[in-house]
């Protein structure tokens, strides 16, 4: 609508109108349609209001806070009342808040949760209620999964650190240690086999003997424990590290750190969370790289694959997010506004 438009329907003088329109447009609730001309970018549900559950992992983890922030601000785009709980990195958290979730009468649930030992029970839960899911990160029976294609972002965590070796090392590798989650089940796990895969594309002579399994159970105190522990039975020179994500793989890295052998490794991460960030762009960091799963761009597309589906719209079994490598060459590209963010 013009100006006149809606000074003729709201019966506000037309330089009012202009003063009111001006603060709607800065508040994000009205933009310019034309030079002349402005719309609304609030919409109207046409039948009750849509109900979206949504379970964080845990508010604790930066990766996690990031996807939160991103549905909260589709769910208020697309006119979706969301009903949020936190699992709080917990099993049975998540259980509570699934029975919770039925309880509040949502029409989907978004879970985000990590232990793959309970996804059965919060499916039939769902399942038992005819609420439809979406499960993020951790496949759940009968839910469409959306997140990382974990054998891919392996793949090229693993071709960075080969290739690097070769360039660098001349191939020469004494040992590759993977930080795992076994809580997390069979399908993350797949960063790890990948990663493997993409390390012997790069050095065809690498063998299993180097490969060194640690459990980081998902936290940097953790990693950075067993990666010690490692360290006092077997100081490695030349070693290559990746881990289930960066908060595991900066731990494995602080260990080495630590132990005076930093300059030795190279370290790539899963996730480009904003610490991976700050540590690539410190001088002659060992974090050469992180693959990207962009938590931020999470929200927009999960909320739209919920309407798709109550809508009744044919959907894929799995969505995956895109993945790109983020390097200290790289990151002000991607990542330039890092600064602000964390002032």
């Amino acid at each position: 609508l013009r100006v006149r438009d809606i000074a003729a329907r709201t019966g506000i003088h037309k330089a009012t109108v202009s003063r009111l329109l001006a603060t709607l447009v800065a508040a994000g609730f009205v933009e310019h349609a034309s030079q002349h001309r402005y719309s609304s970018v609030i919409r109207v549900a046409r039948r009750g209001r849509v109900k979206i559950g949504y379970a964080s992992q845990t508010e604790d983890s930066p990766f996690a806070h990031e996807v939160t922030a991103g549905i909260r601000r589709a769910a208020v785009a697309a006119g979706v009342e969301l009903v949020f709980v936190d699992n709080h990195f917990s099993a049975k958290t998540a259980l509570k808040n699934a029975a919770q979730l039925v309880d509040e009468g949502v029409d989907l649930v978004i879970e985000f949760q990590t232990f793959d030992s309970v996804a059965p029970q919060i499916s039939a839960t769902f399942r038992q209620a005819k609420i439809p899911m979406i499960a993020i990160g951790i496949p759940h029976p009968g839910a469409t999964y959306f997140g990382a294609n974990n054998y891919e972002a392996g793949l090229i965590a693993g071709r960075a650190l080969g290739q690097w070796a070769a360039q660098n090392r001349d191939g020469d590798v004494a040992q590759l240690i993977l930080i795992g989650l076994a809580s997390a089940g069979p399908l993350p796990k797949l960063r790890l086999t990948g990663a493997l895969e993409g390390i012997r594309e790069a050095l065809p002579n690498f063998a299993d003997s180097q490969v060194v399994r640690l459990e980081g159970n998902d936290s940097f105190r953790r990693s950075l424990s067993v990666t010690r522990a490692h360290l006092r039975t077997m100081r490695p020179q030349r070693a290559l590290i990746t881990g289930i994500n960066d908060t595991c793989a900066l731990g494995a890295l602080r260990a080495f750190e630590e132990a005076g052998i930093g300059d030795t490794c190279a370290v790539v991460g899963q996730g480009a969370i904003l610490e991976a960030r700050e540590e690539m762009r410190k001088p002659r960091s060992r974090l050469i790289g992180s693959v990207a799963f962009f938590p931020e761009q999470y929200g927009e597309e999960s909320i739209r694959l919920a309407l798709d589906i109550l809508a009744k719209r044919q959907v894929p079994p799995a969505v995956f997010t895109r993945h790109r490598l983020i390097t200290p060459q790289n990151v002000e590209r991607f990542y330039g506004n890092d600064p602000i963010m964390r002032r």
